[in-house]
Parts: C-alpha cells; structure tokens; sequence
C-alpha cells in the first residue's frame, strides 16, 4: 500500500472484506478531550479504536513508549486485524496521530499493508463521507506483532550520536518549545532540545485541509530546515507521537533510512544527566 491513501479511495474500498480501518486518535494531556468518547460518538464506517494513550510499556519510566510483542499482538488480534488485511489509519487530532498508529503497524509488521488516511477524519466529514457511532465487537484477528530491528533509536543511541554524528536529527515540536522559550507542558521537564537537532515543527507538513504535502513543496521544508537527505535520519518531538509525521514525511519522498527516538524530550528532558541545548538549531 502507498502511505497515503485519499479519502476518495477508502470511501469506494468501505466493506472490503481484507480492508481494516483503525482509528488512532491522540489528544495530549490537558486539552479536554477524550478521544474514546469522540470514536464512540462518531467514526468512520467499520473502524476500530486503536486507544494508543495505554498502548505503551507499562514497565518503562518514560511516557508512550512501543509495548513489548505479546501487548502489541493481544491488542490487535482484539481488534481483529489478520496478517492478511489492508490497513488504514486515521485520527481527528491537532497532533495528527494517525502517523504514530502507521508507525507502530509497521514496526511490528502487522498486516499485509498499512497506510495513513490523507487527511483524516476533518477532511472525510468536510467531503460529506459517512459516519457511524457505537462501540465495535470485532472477530478476534491472527496478526502476530514482532518488533522489526533498526527502526527505533534508544536514550543510549542517541548520547553515542552526539559523538558520532552518524545520524541526523530532527525534532518536531513547535519552534518555542524547540528554543526553551516555552515551557514544557509535564511539569519537572526542562526546555530546550537535543545538542545539534534540527527544527521543523510538525504542522508545517500539512496544508489547510489536513492533507500532507508532497513533492518539493515537502522536500523544501526539510532542506530549508537544514537536513540533508542523502544522510540517515533520526526524528524525536516530545513523546514521539508528532516525530511519526516527520519519519511518514520522508518516507514519502523516498527516504528509507529513517528512524524515531521512542522516548523524545519526555525521556531526554526528564533526565537530569543528558545534556540540553536551547535557541535556535
């Protein structure tokens, strides 16, 4: 499957008997919403709740991060998706967590394809498309989760780049949060970003009716903020949901060698020992 399908091909793919819509909506602490709520009261035709706030390593300190195999695959078997399906994720956020939903379906090799819905749930209901509400009781799924090796990067890769510089880096939040000039929104975090991180704030990826940009409008955003596309890439933000936007991005241009930093600034700025760098990149 391409990364990004239109909302016009899933409207005519809708029944599909190997087709699996997930719903990946995120909301970040203390915006008021409840993203459970939000599926139950409308969603698209046939779709799942993939709840990605409690699909993460109980056992680890840092926030968010990718669930150990026998989670992952629980989880999706409970949502019946089969190795065999078609998958296509969506989300009705500002921090458009579809890309992180696409991320981990891939990292664990579930299914037979997973994309992203360009667009996501505000362009499906601004062309019309329908919507159901309820909660679903899917038939249990096959699909066994596997964590494929290379695609993550650890505190510990990182701490070793800043010495080898082998990988870029570049970091999704917003250019004041990026600076130190904001504050971070957990308390007890310090600001600024990763020494030697490049900046390009997440939002700068999509136009006004949520659809990503392509081509070299996209590529331009990624070379004007420094980045240089024949190097290997890492991408971070703050929990590592906005850096699967980033890595969705470049995968699209044809980029391959792209990684993501699970733990971000909520592991980095937590830690009192990694060093911290503000301003601009």
């Amino acid at each position: 499957m391409d990364i990004l399908v239109s909302t016009d091909w899933l409207g005519g793919e809708l029944g599909a008997p190997d087709l699996r819509i997930v719903d990946a909506t995120f909301f970040l602490p203390g915006t008021g919403r409840d993203a459970r709520a939000e599926f139950e009261a409308a969603h698209i035709p046939g779709a799942v709740f993939m709840d990605i706030d409690t699909l993460a390593d109980p056992d680890h300190p840092a926030p968010g991060m990718v669930p150990p195999d026998a989670m992952m695959t629980q989880r999706m078997q409970a949502l019946g998706l089969d190795a065999g399906s078609r998958i296509v994720v969506y989300d009705n956020s500002p921090v458009r967590s579809a890309a992180r939903g696409w991320w981990m379906l891939r990292l664990f090799g579930v299914g037979a394809g997973v994309a992203i819905l360009d667009g996501g749930l505000p362009k499906w209901l601004a062309e019309g498309h329908p919507t159901q509400a309820g909660w679903p009781t899917p038939r249990p799924g096959n699909a066994l989760a596997r964590q494929q090796p290379g695609a993550v990067r650890s505190k510990a890769d990182i701490l070793a780049n800043l010495d080898s510089g082998a990988e870029q880096l570049i970091d999704a939040r917003g250019k004041g949060r990026f600076t130190g000039e904001e504050k971070e929104p957990r308390p007890g975090m310090a600001s600024g970003h990763i020494p030697g991180s490049l900046n390009l704030p997440y939002s700068a990826l999509f136009n006004p009716d949520n659809s990503m940009k392509s081509g070299e409008e996209l590529r331009r955003l990624f070379t004007d903020a420094g980045l240089d596309l024949d190097r290997p890439v890492v991408t971070t933000c703050g929990s590592g949901v906005t850096a699967a936007i980033l890595l969705a991005g470049l995968e699209t241009l044809g980029k391959t060698d792209v990684a993501l930093y699970d733990g971000s600034w909520s592991e980095w700025g937590f830690d009192p020992a990694t060093p911290k760098a503000t301003g601009a990149a």
